[in-house]
């Protein structure tokens, strides 16, 4: 063998290495053992900008547990929520999805309607449909998994509505809502809706529950109880609560 083609297998050889150690992100998850699930009721958050979808089930107290974080492979129109059919935007808010929303034969391999337009996007006059968490690299519109991925999704949703949860809430965020987060994102045109979205961030990561959701005159209310046009979503008070802070800092009313 020559010199040079011992050169080319060292080279090709260190390549081989640095591939399998800085693996994509997408197939890191499948390193981790699976936790099977038992069909406890799930919940599921979604980040935009972190491409992650985070899969919590809920402990027979009532409290949430992590048990996986899958990354996205692929969605479409950026940060912001769907307006209108064609805006290629995946959408974030506030959705819920029932066993009829399944579908096991999608031609994404395996799929979950979010039920866009909810009500909030119906008030808006938001338009659009068939829009999905599914399998596959390819998304317009969508949120798409891999089919590896989706296929564990799938899984956990479809034995947690078949051991009679009604429905799974799906909470689509554009970012994790931390106050830095916020105070990156503060001169953007979405961020009085973002600011709708936040507390229910923070119930999650204050709680671990599922908080109540309404909709009323075109907006989020999140654990609110005070029903009229005056409303005000009230913010988790939580000490030394760095969202909270940022909140009153900025004199950034929640309407």
């Amino acid at each position: 063998m020559t010199s040079h083609a011992k050169q080319l297998i060292s080279f090709l050889t260190l390549m081989l290495i640095s591939l399998l150690v800085n693996a994509d992100n997408s197939l890191s998850f499948l390193m981790k053992p699976v936790k099977k699930s038992t069909g406890q009721p799930i919940y599921i958050q979604i980040f935009k900008e972190e491409s992650l979808l985070e899969l919590y089930t809920e402990k027979l107290d009532g409290q949430l547990e992590k048990v996986r974080t899958y990354p996205i492979c692929s969605y479409s129109g950026g940060l912001g929520p769907k307006k209108f059919q064609g805006d290629l935007k995946s959408p974030e808010g506030f959705y819920q999805v029932n066993f009829s929303q399944l579908n096991p034969n999608s031609r994404f391999y395996r799929a979950i309607n979010l039920g866009f337009p909810n009500q909030y996007d119906k008030s808006k006059g938001y338009t659009g449909d068939f829009l999905m968490i599914h399998g596959a690299c390819k998304s317009v519109g969508c949120y798409a998994m891999t089919d590896p991925v989706m296929d564990e999704i799938y899984q956990y949703a479809e034995l947690a509505l078949q051991r009679g949860q009604p429905t799974i809430n799906i909470h689509i965020f554009p970012f994790k809502m931390t106050a830095e987060n916020m105070k990156k994102h503060q001169y953007s045109k979405d961020m009085d809706f973002w600011q709708q979205l936040m507390p229910a961030y923070q119930y999650v990561e204050a709680y671990k529950k599922i908080p109540s959701i309404t909709v009323q005159d075109g907006r989020y209310f999140v654990n609110s109880t005070l029903a009229s046009p005056n409303s005000v979503t009230p913010v988790i008070n939580l000490s030394q609560n760095s969202e909270n802070r940022w909140l009153q800092n900025t004199n950034t009313t929640i309407k």
